[in-house]
Protein backbone atom coordinates (compact mmCIF):
# COMPACT_ATOMS: atom_id res chain seq x y z
CA UNK A 1 0.00 0.00 0.00
CA UNK A 2 0.64 3.48 -0.93
CA UNK A 3 -0.38 6.71 0.24
CA UNK A 4 -1.24 9.06 -2.60
CA UNK A 5 -3.30 12.00 -2.85
CA UNK A 6 -5.54 12.53 -6.06
CA UNK A 7 -5.41 15.96 -7.72
CA UNK A 8 -6.76 17.64 -10.80
CA UNK A 9 -5.48 20.74 -12.76
CA UNK A 10 -8.49 22.33 -14.87
CA UNK A 11 -11.73 21.60 -13.61
CA UNK A 12 -13.28 18.29 -14.73
CA UNK A 13 -9.97 17.53 -15.91
CA UNK A 14 -8.16 13.89 -15.57
CA UNK A 15 -7.02 12.66 -12.16
CA UNK A 16 -3.68 12.25 -11.36
CA UNK A 17 -2.16 10.52 -8.26
CA UNK A 18 0.43 12.39 -6.40
CA UNK A 19 3.12 11.17 -3.53
CA UNK A 20 1.52 14.07 -0.78
CA UNK A 21 5.79 14.31 0.19
CA UNK A 22 4.19 13.90 4.50
CA UNK A 23 1.67 16.59 3.75
CA UNK A 24 -2.10 15.79 5.71
CA UNK A 25 -4.30 17.27 2.62
CA UNK A 26 -7.55 18.25 2.15
CA UNK A 27 -10.76 18.11 -0.58
CA UNK A 28 -10.33 21.46 -2.57
CA UNK A 29 -6.49 22.48 -1.29
CA UNK A 30 -4.40 24.23 -3.70
CA UNK A 31 -1.00 22.87 -4.11
CA UNK A 32 2.08 22.96 -6.23
CA UNK A 33 3.02 19.76 -7.72
CA UNK A 34 6.51 18.74 -9.67
CA UNK A 35 5.96 17.48 -13.09
CA UNK A 36 7.81 16.10 -16.44
CA UNK A 37 6.55 20.36 -17.75
CA UNK A 38 7.40 22.12 -14.87
CA UNK A 39 5.53 22.61 -11.57
CA UNK A 40 1.98 23.15 -11.96
CA UNK A 41 -0.95 24.56 -9.99
CA UNK A 42 -3.30 22.02 -9.01
CA UNK A 43 -6.25 21.35 -6.56
CA UNK A 44 -6.47 18.43 -4.39
CA UNK A 45 -9.80 15.64 -5.63
CA UNK A 46 -9.20 12.71 -3.03
CA UNK A 47 -7.29 13.74 -0.24
CA UNK A 48 -4.40 11.53 1.73
CA UNK A 49 -5.50 7.51 0.97
CA UNK A 50 -3.81 4.20 0.66
CA UNK A 51 -3.90 2.13 -2.37
CA UNK A 52 -2.49 -0.88 -3.09
CA UNK A 53 1.07 -0.27 -5.16
CA UNK A 54 -0.02 -2.89 -8.23
CA UNK A 55 -2.58 -0.05 -9.22
CA UNK A 56 -0.62 2.74 -9.29
CA UNK A 57 1.83 3.88 -12.14
CA UNK A 58 5.56 3.15 -11.61
CA UNK A 59 6.45 6.57 -11.26
CA UNK A 60 4.89 9.52 -9.00
CA UNK A 61 5.25 12.61 -8.45
CA UNK A 62 5.65 14.62 -5.47
CA UNK A 63 3.60 17.86 -3.78
CA UNK A 64 6.09 20.73 -3.50
CA UNK A 65 3.98 22.80 -1.17
CA UNK A 66 0.39 24.05 -0.12
CA UNK A 67 -0.33 27.54 -1.74
CA UNK A 68 0.41 30.58 -0.30
CA UNK A 69 -1.73 33.48 -1.14
CA UNK A 70 1.13 34.44 -3.57
CA UNK A 71 0.90 31.16 -5.23
CA UNK A 72 -2.81 31.73 -6.12
CA UNK A 73 -2.45 35.23 -7.67
CA UNK A 74 0.57 34.12 -9.35
CA UNK A 75 -1.65 31.09 -10.94
CA UNK A 76 -4.37 33.91 -11.41
CA UNK A 77 -2.20 36.13 -13.44
CA UNK A 78 -1.23 32.81 -15.43
CA UNK A 79 -4.70 32.76 -16.21
CA UNK A 80 -5.30 36.39 -17.65
CA UNK A 81 -1.81 35.58 -19.67
CA UNK A 82 -2.69 32.95 -21.00
CA UNK A 83 -6.44 33.86 -21.90
CA UNK A 84 -4.20 37.14 -23.69
CA UNK A 85 -2.15 34.39 -25.45
CA UNK A 86 -5.32 32.62 -26.58
CA UNK A 87 -6.23 35.60 -28.49
CA UNK A 88 -3.13 36.46 -30.11
CA UNK A 89 -2.73 32.72 -31.26
CA UNK A 90 -6.41 32.48 -33.03
CA UNK A 91 -5.03 35.49 -34.50
CA UNK A 92 -2.08 34.25 -35.63
CA UNK A 93 -3.47 31.27 -37.51
CA UNK A 94 -6.29 32.92 -39.04
CA UNK A 95 -2.98 34.97 -40.56
CA UNK A 96 -1.55 31.81 -41.69
CA UNK A 97 -4.51 30.26 -42.68
CA UNK A 98 -3.98 27.25 -40.68
CA UNK A 99 -6.57 24.40 -40.64
CA UNK A 100 -7.42 24.39 -36.39
CA UNK A 101 -9.67 25.55 -34.28
CA UNK A 102 -7.62 26.84 -31.13
CA UNK A 103 -8.99 25.95 -28.05
CA UNK A 104 -7.33 26.77 -25.09
CA UNK A 105 -4.01 28.13 -23.75
CA UNK A 106 -2.17 27.18 -20.63
CA UNK A 107 1.08 28.03 -18.53
CA UNK A 108 3.00 25.80 -16.50
CA UNK A 109 2.86 27.57 -12.62
CA UNK A 110 6.93 29.35 -13.29
CA UNK A 111 5.87 30.40 -17.02
CA UNK A 112 8.69 28.11 -18.58
CA UNK A 113 6.04 26.49 -20.53
CA UNK A 114 3.08 27.81 -22.90
CA UNK A 115 0.79 25.17 -24.21
CA UNK A 116 -2.04 25.61 -26.74
CA UNK A 117 -5.16 23.22 -27.10
CA UNK A 118 -6.35 22.95 -30.94
CA UNK A 119 -8.72 20.68 -32.69
CA UNK A 120 -8.46 19.37 -36.22
CA UNK A 121 -9.52 16.95 -39.05
CA UNK A 122 -5.87 16.93 -40.70
CA UNK A 123 -3.14 17.07 -39.69
CA UNK A 124 -1.70 20.59 -39.26
CA UNK A 125 2.50 21.64 -39.95
CA UNK A 126 1.92 24.59 -36.87
CA UNK A 127 5.99 24.57 -36.99
CA UNK A 128 5.85 28.24 -38.17
CA UNK A 129 3.46 29.29 -36.12
CA UNK A 130 5.34 27.64 -32.69
CA UNK A 131 8.32 29.21 -33.78
CA UNK A 132 6.52 32.44 -33.91
CA UNK A 133 4.78 32.19 -30.55
CA UNK A 134 8.73 31.20 -28.69
CA UNK A 135 9.43 34.47 -30.29
CA UNK A 136 6.67 36.81 -28.78
CA UNK A 137 6.44 34.97 -25.23
CA UNK A 138 10.03 34.13 -24.82
CA UNK A 139 9.22 30.18 -23.47
CA UNK A 140 8.81 26.76 -24.67
CA UNK A 141 5.92 26.62 -26.82
CA UNK A 142 3.42 23.14 -26.83
CA UNK A 143 0.45 22.37 -29.06
CA UNK A 144 -1.63 19.57 -28.49
CA UNK A 145 -4.31 18.15 -30.91
CA UNK A 146 -7.25 16.88 -29.56
CA UNK A 147 -10.49 15.46 -30.39
CA UNK A 148 -13.76 16.02 -30.60
CA UNK A 149 -14.60 14.85 -27.70
CA UNK A 150 -12.49 17.03 -26.04
CA UNK A 151 -13.93 20.04 -28.11
CA UNK A 152 -17.35 19.00 -26.19
CA UNK A 153 -16.06 18.98 -22.73
CA UNK A 154 -13.93 22.31 -23.29
CA UNK A 155 -16.86 24.08 -24.57
CA UNK A 156 -19.87 22.67 -22.85
CA UNK A 157 -23.37 22.60 -23.36
CA UNK A 158 -26.55 20.16 -23.35
CA UNK A 159 -27.38 17.48 -24.21
CA UNK A 160 -30.84 15.65 -25.33
CA UNK A 161 -31.38 14.67 -22.04
CA UNK A 162 -31.94 18.05 -20.92
CA UNK A 163 -29.13 18.16 -18.74
CA UNK A 164 -25.31 19.43 -18.92
CA UNK A 165 -22.67 17.75 -20.84
CA UNK A 166 -21.21 14.45 -18.68
CA UNK A 167 -17.75 15.40 -20.08
CA UNK A 168 -18.31 18.78 -18.76
CA UNK A 169 -19.85 18.56 -15.78
CA UNK A 170 -18.15 15.54 -14.05
CA UNK A 171 -16.51 12.72 -16.34
CA UNK A 172 -12.53 13.11 -16.07
CA UNK A 173 -11.64 10.27 -18.68
CA UNK A 174 -13.48 9.55 -22.29
CA UNK A 175 -14.47 5.44 -21.55
CA UNK A 176 -14.42 3.72 -24.92
CA UNK A 177 -18.37 3.31 -26.23
CA UNK A 178 -19.21 0.75 -28.87
CA UNK A 179 -21.95 0.57 -30.79
CA UNK A 180 -22.88 -3.04 -29.44
CA UNK A 181 -23.72 -0.89 -26.26
CA UNK A 182 -26.80 0.56 -28.06
CA UNK A 183 -27.59 -2.67 -29.14
CA UNK A 184 -27.39 -4.42 -25.94
CA UNK A 185 -29.61 -1.73 -24.59
CA UNK A 186 -32.06 -2.13 -27.57
CA UNK A 187 -31.76 1.59 -28.61
CA UNK A 188 -32.56 2.18 -32.30
CA UNK A 189 -29.62 2.42 -34.02
CA UNK A 190 -30.16 6.13 -35.08
CA UNK A 191 -27.39 8.47 -35.33
CA UNK A 192 -29.29 11.43 -34.18
CA UNK A 193 -30.55 9.64 -31.22
CA UNK A 194 -27.05 7.62 -30.29
CA UNK A 195 -24.23 10.64 -30.89
CA UNK A 196 -24.11 13.31 -28.67
CA UNK A 197 -23.13 16.77 -29.73
CA UNK A 198 -19.49 15.74 -30.36
CA UNK A 199 -20.85 13.24 -32.69
CA UNK A 200 -19.44 10.52 -31.05
CA UNK A 201 -21.21 7.77 -29.73
CA UNK A 202 -22.98 9.29 -26.00
CA UNK A 203 -21.01 8.70 -23.28
CA UNK A 204 -24.16 7.66 -20.77
CA UNK A 205 -24.17 4.44 -23.02
CA UNK A 206 -21.72 3.00 -21.03
CA UNK A 207 -23.23 3.54 -17.70
CA UNK A 208 -25.71 0.46 -17.73
CA UNK A 209 -23.74 -1.63 -20.01
CA UNK A 210 -22.84 -3.72 -17.43
CA UNK A 211 -25.98 -4.24 -16.43
CA UNK A 212 -27.35 -5.15 -19.82
CA UNK A 213 -25.09 -7.46 -19.84
CA UNK A 214 -26.00 -9.43 -17.13
CA UNK A 215 -29.47 -9.29 -17.63
CA UNK A 216 -29.14 -10.05 -21.38
CA UNK A 217 -27.14 -13.47 -20.39
CA UNK A 218 -30.87 -15.08 -19.60
CA UNK A 219 -32.79 -13.78 -22.53
CA UNK A 220 -32.99 -15.48 -26.14
CA UNK A 221 -31.76 -13.86 -29.36
CA UNK A 222 -34.38 -11.97 -31.50
CA UNK A 223 -35.02 -14.09 -34.39
CA UNK A 224 -34.71 -17.84 -33.02
CA UNK A 225 -36.99 -20.16 -33.00
CA UNK A 226 -38.00 -21.58 -29.84
CA UNK A 227 -40.40 -24.05 -28.45
CA UNK A 228 -42.80 -22.86 -25.22
CA UNK A 229 -45.80 -24.95 -23.92
CA UNK A 230 -48.19 -22.97 -26.35
CA UNK A 231 -46.02 -24.49 -29.21
CA UNK A 232 -43.21 -23.39 -31.68
CA UNK A 233 -42.52 -19.86 -32.59
CA UNK A 234 -40.23 -16.94 -33.17
CA UNK A 235 -38.63 -14.66 -30.72
CA UNK A 236 -39.64 -11.23 -32.43
CA UNK A 237 -38.36 -8.89 -29.50
CA UNK A 238 -36.74 -9.09 -25.49
CA UNK A 239 -37.36 -6.85 -22.69
CA UNK A 240 -33.89 -7.50 -20.45
CA UNK A 241 -35.06 -5.38 -17.42
CA UNK A 242 -38.41 -6.79 -17.36
CA UNK A 243 -36.57 -10.30 -18.46
CA UNK A 244 -39.27 -10.93 -20.87
CA UNK A 245 -39.60 -11.60 -24.08
CA UNK A 246 -42.24 -11.75 -27.06
CA UNK A 247 -43.11 -15.40 -29.09
CA UNK A 248 -44.97 -15.17 -32.48
CA UNK A 249 -46.47 -18.57 -32.14
CA UNK A 250 -48.68 -17.95 -35.52
CA UNK A 251 -51.96 -19.26 -34.11
CA UNK A 252 -52.05 -18.17 -30.87
CA UNK A 253 -50.21 -14.76 -31.87
CA UNK A 254 -47.77 -12.55 -29.69
CA UNK A 255 -47.68 -13.86 -26.07
CA UNK A 256 -44.90 -12.82 -23.92
CA UNK A 257 -42.79 -14.73 -21.75
CA UNK A 258 -41.24 -14.56 -18.49
CA UNK A 259 -37.68 -16.00 -18.73
CA UNK A 260 -37.96 -17.79 -15.01
CA UNK A 261 -41.35 -19.42 -16.50
CA UNK A 262 -39.58 -20.46 -19.56
CA UNK A 263 -37.15 -22.42 -17.79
Amino acid sequence: MREVVSIYFKKGGHLYYFDPNGLNLNKDDNVIVETEKGPQFATVSIPNTKIDKSKLPLMINKVKRICTKKDIANNNNNITLAKKALKKCKEMVEEQKLNMIVLDARYNFDKTQLMFVFMSDNRVDFRKLAKDLSQIYKTRIELKQVGVRDKAKEIGGYGFCGRELCCARFLNDFDTVSINMAKNQNIALNPTKINGICGRLLCCLKYEDECYREYNKNMPKVGKKISTDMGDGKVISIDPLKQTYKVDLKEQGIVEIKVNESN
